[in-house]
């Protein structure tokens, strides 16, 4: 890692200004899942995480607790699942529905205040999955869902207005698989205007519906409120060439925060043949341009400790 990219940054959340022209990298959390998993939690069903926003919110509370105390600078609300659809689905009434999603937001804001007396400068990040993560069949790793850009508006629009109405510092738009969903929600988060950063997941140099990168970021590039785009929810191998694209297309800082190596199993919805993230990877999408840096799915706790311990000493 250079020694421009040497200092952690608990603050640099505010806007382009505040993070673009600048050096510093501030540290994501990691999977909420997985902190779940490491609490004894059985995660699974159409619902994911999310069902715990209605069943054991206190859960969700304690692992947001766990990623700032490992020196996370962001806690990633547990909505990535969250949706009047997929609520609905599950029995419950569309304004319980909102509400719920608008929880995920509250519990990371109780908890950052909860810190702020000692970690200054923390920031919530309200999670925003693609459309393909309701319908729990594993195309959110493919994309090309067969629906129109109105059904997918129609699908995004209501969470983000919950979302938004709930107060989070910005979005985190996360594992969009397809050029075609990105151009859609791009749209939204101009209306709504509030800051987001967006990240793709990937296969090598193109999208995982099969997009080459560089026309994937190209619809960012000219958005208002995407502060950071980048890759999250692909193999650590993958992340490098996405960060180069990102920040070469968008000219904005990029964001990395892969899987913690491993395979996924859709059928069995468990991740096998884990291994050790590689620092030395790290540095390089910093050097690249990566400003903020964090895990996915594996990533618990004590491997956000790992990771912002080697930020921290550049």
């Amino acid at each position: 890692m250079s020694a421009a990219h040497n200092r952690a940054d608990p603050v640099g959340l505010d806007g382009v200004d505040a993070v673009g022209h600048d050096s510093m990298v501030t540290v994501l959390d990691g999977g909420m899942s997985t902190a779940l998993e490491q609490q004894g939690i059985e995660v699974g069903g159409a619902l994911w995480t999310a069902r715990l926003l209605a069943d054991e919110p206190e859960r969700i509370a304690r692992a947001h607790r766990e990623f700032f105390e490992a020196g996370a600078h962001v806690a990633t609300t547990a909505t990535y699942q969250a949706s009047e659809r997929g609520f609905v689905a599950a029995g419950m009434e569309p304004a319980e529905a909102r509400a719920l999603i608008m929880r995920g937001v509250a519990l990371a804001v109780e908890v950052r205040d909860e810190c702020a007396s000692t970690r200054p400068g923390l920031r919530v990040a309200a999670s925003v999955g693609p459309y393909g993560a309701v319908l729990g069949d594993g195309s959110e790793y493919r994309g090309r869902y067969g629906v129109g850009a109105t059904q997918l508006r129609d699908f995004h629009a209501p969470r983000l207005e919950a979302l938004a109405q709930a107060g989070p510092d910005l979005f985190a738009v996360e594992t969009i698989p397809d050029l075609d969903e990105a151009v859609v929600l791009a749209g939204l988060l101009d209306e709504f205007g509030v800051p987001a950063w967006f990240s793709y997941s990937v296969h090598g140099d193109e999208t995982c519906a099969g997009q080459p990168l560089a026309d994937a970021y190209a619809v960012l590039a000219g958005t208002r409120t995407v502060i950071a785009a980048g890759v999250n929810c692909s193999h650590e191998e993958d992340v490098l060439g996405a960060v180069q694209a990102a920040v070469a297309v968008t000219g904005l800082p990029a964001v990395a925060y892969p899987n913690h190596g491993g395979v996924w199993d859709s059928a069995t919805k468990t991740w096998s043949q884990a291994r050790p993230l590689d620092l030395a990877l790290v540095d390089a999408w910093i050097d690249a341009g990566a400003r903020y840096v964090g895990g996915c799915c594996g990533f618990g706790p004590a491997d956000i400790a790992v990771l912002a311990q080697r930020v921290s000493d550049g």
